[in-house]
């Protein structure tokens, strides 16, 4: 359990000096190893204001036109209203986009 603690702290130091693009597409290419039952967490400072769960991925907006990077993430995820970490009767599967300059954190959801 100690190697892999290790291990994803020297990957977080590697990839913090990554462009964000750099860290989508690392983190899509370990996305086998972390498994698909993500949880995104965002907070409007340290409160916790949304989550979604059972999410795949986290994918970056693309112009129509230009095919040039936004500035979100979008995906599809369970809106969990009561934050308990578990997807319950009612709610729902919804789609949704954060922004690059929102606080948010993506991990896989070890509970469900």
């Amino acid at each position: 359990m100690k190697k892999i603690f290790l291990a994803l702290a020297v990957a977080m130091f590697l990839m913090s000096g990554c462009t964000q693009e750099t860290q989508n597409k690392i983190s899509h290419s370990m996305q086998n190893w972390t498994g698909t039952n993500g949880v995104v967490d965002v907070y409007a400072g340290d409160k916790l204001v949304k989550r979604f769960l059972k999410v795949d991925k986290l994918t970056t907006g693309r112009g129509t036109d230009d095919n040039k990077p936004r500035a979100y993430r979008y995906s599809y995820g369970v809106d969990d209203k009561n934050f308990n970490l578990i997807a319950d009767k009612g709610e729902k599967k919804v789609y949704f986009e954060v922004s690059t300059f929102s606080t948010y954190v993506f991990y896989e959801n070890t509970l469900d």
